[in-house]
């Protein structure tokens, strides 16, 4: 049985204790079998919060904010999971209240289930934003970029459950043999998702396979590293395009993965030595900063910058109750220092691709415009723009230098 506390402590720390649920999740002690419950209940507390709370939130006048998101995880319980009883719901909510609590918290409940679920149907901004419990000031900011409607799919999108995607690791095993596993459907010639957690299989043990979204795996492709290469990855933990990147060279040449802390980039090693790649060589650097390494003397560079996330909020959707607007002019600006600082590493006739997980032109298409205009010899060969759909959102822009 799901351990309901549990579950509600993991919201409070995530909500206000700024932590991030899918750490949580993955430290928390349950059972195997009670794992999807328990998943379905966090993440769907956390991406329809807006909504849920404009179920009980006419009823109440002031509430402790553990009891808030109990009674949020409650109403998503109750409206969203066809597998739980109703009844079953509200006693276990009553008993994780104090005794001067159950009786209010247990009346909420009651009205909630009289009342059913109440949605708004306008089309207005502040409809669309209880609707798919977003905040009004990222709608309104994809409104200006992608017009109504694509704000409307987007906004719907990140509230579906994300598909799992993995990657095959051809250093390890080709696709032909994988193939023969029937719980594995490719979707292209490294891409595919899997019948059961991919993090419990034994190809995924052995470093044969890696979990990575479909969007975030057309970066490296677009990179297009060859054998013999010599490549920097500037931001590279936790290591996951990295090993795309190696893989790609055939685990020829050299790879050179830098981060910020020593610590993230262990995580770089630890995912290499796993998955035998033998060409990597890690560096804690700060990348905003110039002179790390010589000039002209890298092949192809990665910028993974830091970003919003706005891109991910299927998987990460406590971002949207984090993120404010004038969180984005500091994150352009160590995007720009990031380019800036990393484009003089980069030879003639090279390639560097600057992405983000996020879908916000300000750090994607004006970041690297504003960055072209100031360097002539470089020149727009190829974007991607990719919306939350069939993968998360996702920015690539491939320069050449000439």
């Amino acid at each position: 049985m799901v351990n309901r506390e549990k579950l509600l402590d993991i919201l409070y720390k995530v909500m206000i204790g700024g932590s991030y649920a899918s750490l949580l999740m993955r430290n928390m002690d349950i059972d195997a079998r009670d794992a999807g419950k328990a998943s379905e209940i966090v993440y769907g507390t956390l991406r329809n919060m807006t909504l849920l709370e404009a179920q009980w939130r006419p009823f109440v006048k002031n509430v402790k904010p553990r009891t808030s998101l109990l009674l949020d995880m409650t109403a998503y319980q109750l409206f969203f999971m066809d597998d739980v009883e109703d009844y079953a719901v509200v006693n276990e909510t009553v008993k994780l209240v104090s005794k001067g609590e159950r009786g209010f918290v247990n009346a909420v409940c009651r009205r909630m289930q009289r009342e059913k679920l109440r949605v708004p149907k306008g089309d207005s901004i502040a409809d669309v934003s209880v609707r798919t419990s977003h905040p009004e000031w990222i709608l309104r900011m994809w409104e200006a970029h992608y017009g109504h409607e694509r704000m409307l799919r987007i906004a719907y999108a990140d509230q579906e459950r994300p598909t799992v995607y993995g990657r095959i690791n051809t250093l390890k095993i080709d696709k032909r043999t994988l193939g023969k596993d029937l719980r594995y459907h490719f979707i292209d010639d490294i891409c595919f998702t899997c019948d059961m957690l991919i993090t419990h299989t034994e190809q995924f043990a052995r470093g044969e396979v890696l979990v990575q979204d479909y969007s975030s795996q057309q970066v490296a492709k677009l990179l297009e590293a060859k054998k013999g290469m010599r490549v920097l990855d500037v931001c590279a933990a936790p290591g996951t395009k990295s090993q795309q990147i190696a893989m790609g060279m055939l685990n020829e040449g050299e790879l050179v993965c830098c981060d910020l802390y020593e610590k993230r980039l262990g995580l770089v090693e630890q995912l290499m030595e796993k998955t035998g790649v033998s060409i990597c060589r890690t560096v804690a650097v700060d990348g905003t900063k110039k002179g790390s390494f010589e000039k002209e003397s890298f092949d192809r560079i990665l910028i993974d910058a830091p970003c919003s996330g706005l891109g991910d909020l299927r998987h990460k959707p406590e971002i949207r109750w984090r993120l404010k607007p004038q969180d984005i002019d500091g994150l352009v600006d160590v995007q720009q220092r990031l380019l800036e600082a990393n484009c003089e590493y980069l030879k003639v006739g090279g390639v560097l691709v600057y992405s983000t997980c996020t879908i916000n032109r300000k750090e994607n298409e004006a970041c690297v415009r504003k960055f072209l205009d100031g360097h002539p010899s470089f020149m727009l060969d190829k974007e991607l723009n990719i919306l939350p759909g069939k993968g998360d959102g996702f920015y690539a822009a491939r320069l050449k230098k000439t």
